[in-house]
């Protein structure tokens, strides 16, 4: 028999090949010579990727034996997940094997700036001797106030902890008791800015990320604070950060990561209180090296039929038929969890009842975690760091199997026990031949609706006209109501209505109905399918 072909498009560390073993044929090829990529992927098992070689649709379709891709490093911008998974390609990265490059760097940026140690390095080549040109800040005895608390933003906390720093830190899905634990006060993003001598940002870009710290933000801080960015371009909002740094409003920036890179044309890069690298978070030789072994691991177990747990879209393995259906269900369940919750959690409980019950199904508790933290971090979630994301944001996780179900062939069912005590919860199921996935239970309200990219939940009085009022609302916006379900417990009680529509809702028009209809509850819940 022949080999299985292992394709490697970029140059990876030799670690890397000795990590895939004998048991493969290797073959490379430039993967940013197009022609040349197609030809070779012909006859590939699996493509390892830098962030040059662009692994899209029409690569995919070029390659009819192609089981994984493997990218080693973090990004998957170059990989085209939606059509991997269409063909049924597994696409895996090394979701941790940057992270304590990411942390340095960020603390090499904080003394960058505290020092001025770029310019006085540039000074003094060009033959200048001026010393107290370049008069710095010390940390010891200064606040840093910490912009997300997960992996990376919990190392960065760990190194500061011994420079002698009050650290404060602003993180919405972290208890303050793993807070407490890593020695950072939990504090609102107005506190953060207010108090901060330096700030350091290690959040997810998201649509609510995005622009988080700007023109506001600036306006509260002190003239001294130093801010740094090495998580993702556009957090910051760069025209605001610009006319804070050219008018002085505060001290500095240091930046690894823009909104357009490379960052051609950008007056950030006139200004000379700004320390600038071109995204060099995972560029180290160890985290290289790690990337490539991680990656290469991965494709062994993927060639091999086992479970990949740096899979990011499909799970594979000796998963029971019966079980693979309900991985993409709870992954979906998990997101909205997070919707239902706000991402403030204590506890998190998997519960699995029916036929499958007799299988291993912890894949299942994965799924659902890996839902669920997929966008409250900044790192790429999968099977394997879920659980670590949740050990290190203080978050109890439980799963509960039992093999009796009243309604349904099976169900699945996540709840999240809140910071305040309260509870949130989705349950669903796997119908039919083609798998069609159903909510049936929202916050223990009997619903069935299909899983939709975008949904809207309303807790409100019942009463007459209420449907009529929100069904107006949404029209004038030119939102399409695809699917309803209306749920109560008792007459006149509380109602829940949960809306599938065709676009993502924006605040305004959800502040016009809450306020139209009383609601006590009214979210949008958008999740990535």
């Amino acid at each position: 028999m022949s080999k299985p072909i292992v394709l490697i498009a970029e140059e990876l560390s030799p670690a890397t090949v000795e990590a895939l073993g004998p048991d493969f044929e290797v073959r490379n090829v430039d993967g940013t010579d197009r022609a040349a990529l197609l030809a070779e992927l012909a006859t590939a098992d699996a493509i390892l990727v830098r962030s040059a070689t662009q692994v899209d649709a029409e690569a995919i379709a070029a390659a009819p034996k192609l089981k994984v891709v493997a990218r080693a490093g973090v990004g998957l911008d170059n990989v085209d997940i939606k059509a991997a998974t269409a063909a049924g390609v597994m696409v895996v990265n090394a979701p941790t094997s940057n992270i304590i490059s990411a942390a340095e760097l960020a603390i090499g940026q904080l003394f960058a700036l505290a020092r001025f140690i770029p310019d006085a390095n540039a000074s003094l080549k060009a033959g200048e001797w001026k010393r107290s040109k370049f008069t710095g800040v010390e940390f010891f005895e200064k606040t840093i106030g910490i912009v997300g608390l997960g992996r990376i933003g919990a190392l960065v906390a760990q190194r500061l902890a011994g420079f002698g720093v009050e650290l404060i830190g602003y993180d919405p899905y972290i208890t303050p008791a793993r807070a407490e634990q890593i020695g950072v006060r939990l504090a609102t993003l107005e506190e953060v800015m207010k108090q901060s001598d330096f700030i350091t940002i290690h959040i997810p870009k998201t649509p609510e990320t995005t622009g988080l710290i700007g023109a506001k933000e600036f306006k509260l801080a002190k003239p001294n604070l130093r801010i740094v960015n090495c998580s993702r371009g556009g957090i910051i909002d760069e025209t605001d950060l610009y006319e804070a740094l050219k008018s002085g409003q505060i001290a500095g920036a240091g930046l690894d990561v823009f909104v357009h890179e490379p960052p051609i044309g950008n007056p950030l890069l006139t200004l000379e209180n700004i320390v600038v690298t071109p995204h060099l978070g995972a560029s180290t030789d160890e985290a290289q090296e790690k990337a490539g072994i991680s990656v290469a691991k991965s494709v062994r177990l993927a060639l091999a039929g086992d479970l990949v747990p740096d899979a990011v879209n499909v799970a594979g393995g000796n998963i029971d038929a019966s079980v693979k259906p309900g991985i993409s269900l709870m992954e979906n369940m998990g997101q909205i969890l997070f919707g239902l919750s706000d991402g403030n959690v204590k506890a998190i409980e998997v519960e699995v009842r029916g036929e499958i019950a007799a299988h291993d199904v912890s894949v299942l508790k994965l799924a659902g975690l890996k839902g669920f933290f997929q966008n409250a971090v900044t790192e790429q979630v999968s099977y394997v760091n879920a659980p670590l994301l949740a050990e290190a944001r203080g978050v109890d996780v439980k799963l509960v199997v039992d093999a009796h179900s009243d309604e349904y062939r099976n169900v699945t069912s996540i709840k999240a026990t809140l910071a305040d005590g309260t509870t949130a919860s989705v349950s669903g199921t796997v119908i039919g031949p083609k798998h069609h996935q159903k909510i049936v239970n929202i916050n223990g309200y009997d619903v069935e609706l299909a899983v939709a990219e975008h949904m809207v939940q309303m807790v409100y009085t019942d009463r007459p006209g209420i449907v009529a009022i929100y069904g107006k609302a949404f029209a004038e916006a030119g939102i399409n109501i695809a699917a309803m379900q209306i749920a109560r417990q008792q007459k006149g009680g509380k109602a829940l209505s949960v809306i599938t529509v065709d676009s993502k809702v924006d605040n305004a028009v959800l502040e016009q109905v809450r306020q139209a209809i009383e609601a006590d509850v009214l979210r949008a819940i958008d999740i990535n399918m």
